[in-house]
């Protein structure tokens, strides 16, 4: 619980929650309240929520579109490292949240505001994301939680609230899970997901057709790459939120990248999360395949062990670490030979990498084939196996002893 916070900078959607927060932190905190609402790709009706920030008590609202920024800075190196948490979920909630916080600190200081407030909940990652990056930016900012907070229990609270205060929401039935959205994906939590037996029902995706559903032919797509990062699709060159956009389409129609699983939250608990992030699903195979023929074995392998932490950092909300910066400047570096083509089959469900090209490729086809040849003398081969056989030689003959 903070005192004297004077003016505090909200991050709000418009919905019921933040709705409340905005007039329970007036009231609570007696502050003003400027109210930030940033566009991700969530594909919400942005317009109307000035006049309804205002109607409920906000100085001024801030509309900012940071779909490049979300792209470029953060999916981006997200495929440039192949991260993925667990070996399946490929962070799209994770990876929103630093660029949603960094902007909302970039406001309070443009305001001179004194605290910073979110709608998260006091079990869940989010929480962390948000506020690990609000003191990683600017270590003295106060911080308003009001689900840690105040004394509402659940949404039923929340609406008697809005209607005693006459606060303007339009109060429907709750899903019977959550969902959080963004040009990368969408996500569900909780509700009727809980049982991890049980499986999603079918009315819930919102980016994908079932692999039932989808179109009964294959389609191929082909997909360029400069310095580890996509440029082109079927030799279009595309802006990054084009090109995710266009994925995320030509994905959503052949039902791929659907992800099922029960994760580690950083907070301690497991937590049944049901995800669909098409367009990434198809870019990190692709991605995968130019690195195939541009990478050298020992990088590629550096690299990889890198992944893992990296996944895990974004996942734990540690953007803005010191460890952080280092592993995407380490990952860019093993970039940059990454250029080439990558050619896919889309079918029902599949993402199947079926060619790939490169300017400066790796591959010797001399070097590879079976075909008689004159650049490998295969009787070099016989003193390298004998080598590094000799502790596995040397540990059988102790053996032998015993």
């Amino acid at each position: 619980m903070h005192s004297h916070i004077k003016k505090v900078v909200l991050a709000y959607s418009g919905g019921l929650d933040t709705s409340v927060m905005l007039r329970w932190i007036k009231e609570h905190y007696g502050c003003e309240v400027v109210c930030y609402c940033a566009d991700v790709g969530q594909g919400e009706e942005l317009t109307g929520l000035e006049e309804k920030a205002r109607a409920t008590g906000a100085s001024k609202l801030y509309v900012e579109d940071l779909r490049d920024e979300f792209v470029r800075e953060y999916v981006w190196a997200a495929v440039k490292a192949n991260a993925l948490y667990e070996g399946v979920y490929l962070l799209g909630t994770s990876l929103a949240r630093p660029v949603i916080a960094k902007r909302q600190i970039e406001i309070a200081r443009a305001e001179r505001a004194d605290a910073v407030a979110h709608g998260a909940t006091g079990k869940g990652n989010d929480q962390v994301r948000f506020e690990l990056t609000y003191y990683a930016l600017e270590p003295d900012i106060k911080v308003v939680a009001p689900w840690r907070e105040w004394e509402f229990k659940g949404r039923s609270d929340l609406i008697a609230y809005s209607k005693e205060h006459d606060i303007p929401v339009t109060a429907t039935a709750e899903k019977p899970y959550s969902t959080d959205r963004n040009l990368m994906h969408v996500s569900y939590e909780g509700g009727i997901l809980e049982d991890p037996w049980a499986e999603p029902p079918a009315d819930i995706f919102q980016m994908t057709k079932s692999p039932e559903d989808a179109k009964a032919e294959a389609e191929y797509v082909t997909i360029g790459f400069e310095r580890g990062e996509p440029v082109s699709v079927n030799g279009e060159k595309l802006s990054p939120v084009a090109l995710l956009t266009e994925l995320n389409r030509l994905g959503g129609e052949h039902g791929v990248g659907r992800v099922d699983l029960v994760e580690n939250r950083f907070v301690g608990m497991k937590s049944r999360g049901v995800y669909e992030t098409p367009g990434v699903t198809i870019l990190q195979a692709a991605h995968r395949a130019v690195e195939s023929l541009t990478m050298d074995r020992e990088v590629v392998r550096l690299r990889d062990a890198l992944s893992l932490k990296f996944a895990e950092s974004v996942y734990y909300g540690f953007w803005f670490a010191p460890e952080s910066e280092l592993m995407r400047r380490t990952i860019d570096e093993t970039q940059r030979g990454v250029t080439g083509e990558a050619r896919l089959k889309l079918y029902r469900g599949s993402c199947t990498v079926v060619g790939r090209r490169a300017p400066r490729s790796l591959y010797n086809e001399r070097l590879a084939t079976f075909e008689a040849d004159t650049v490998y003398d295969q009787r070099d081969a016989e003193g390298f196996i004998k080598l590094n056989a000799l502790r596995l030689r040397s540990r059988a003959q102790l053996e032998r002893q015993t």
